[in-house]
């Protein structure tokens, strides 16, 4: 198992040092991603989701308002932390209707439980810039552990914005019936895959 501390230590340098556009081209790693608290940049954010119906096709869905959290340790990444908050009435199939079907009680009953919520517990590097990082998530009152696939994309200072930026890409497979949405399946596949992009950042001023 790799050392999780100065295994990702040294892929946040890797990444500063590469950066190049907007952001601060061979900062330091410590210059460029500095611990603290950094928030989901609400234009650069995206969680989505997919499914099987009936073997014909694969929807896409989004959730298209929520918030993140994420506490970077820069000294011990692995003690680092990321919390979400998800308003479930935001979700958007692209189907008014349908949309509206989902927001009942038949699937995530938004009227009793207006938030899906992820905690993370733990996080693991895996490889080069990958790891998993390991969660309560909450839906309709039901909380159980989720692991994600995350994949750092990019770190450093953006000049413009006068920033640090961290982007990540994350996967996982959450099993639908556990959290009280399991309506129809398996007709319409009980596992769903997720996918999240998105890009944190803490402005200077925050410092």
């Amino acid at each position: 198992m790799i050392n999780e501390r100065s295994f990702l230590k040294a892929v946040v340098g890797a990444f500063a040092i590469s950066m190049g556009g907007v952001l601060a081209g061979g900062a330091a790693a410590e210059d460029a991603v500095v611990s603290g608290e950094y928030t989901a940049d609400y234009k650069h954010r995206y969680i989505t989701f997919s499914y099987d119906y009936v073997g014909f096709m694969r929807p896409n869905l989004q959730w298209s308002d929520w918030d993140a959290t994420l506490d970077w340790n820069g000294d011990d990444p692995a003690a680092s932390s990321v919390s979400v908050t998800i308003d479930a009435a935001s979700i958007d199939s692209g189907v008014e209707e349908f949309d509206g079907h989902l927001r009942s009680a038949d699937f995530f009953d938004v009227e009793n439980h207006p938030t899906i919520t992820f905690v993370s517990t733990a996080l693991d590097a895996t490889g080069d810039n990958e790891g998993t990082v390991t969660g309560d998530l909450t839906i309709k009152g039901i909380t159980k552990p989720v692991t994600l696939n995350v994949k750092m994309n990019n770190a450093g200072f953006d000049q413009r914005n006068n920033a640090h930026r961290i982007g990540f890409s994350a996967t996982g497979v959450v099993k639908r019936s556990d959290f009280g949405v399991g309506q129809y399946a398996p007709a319409i596949s009980d596992d769903v895959d997720l996918s999240i992009e998105a890009v944190f950042a803490r402005p200077v001023e925050a410092e």
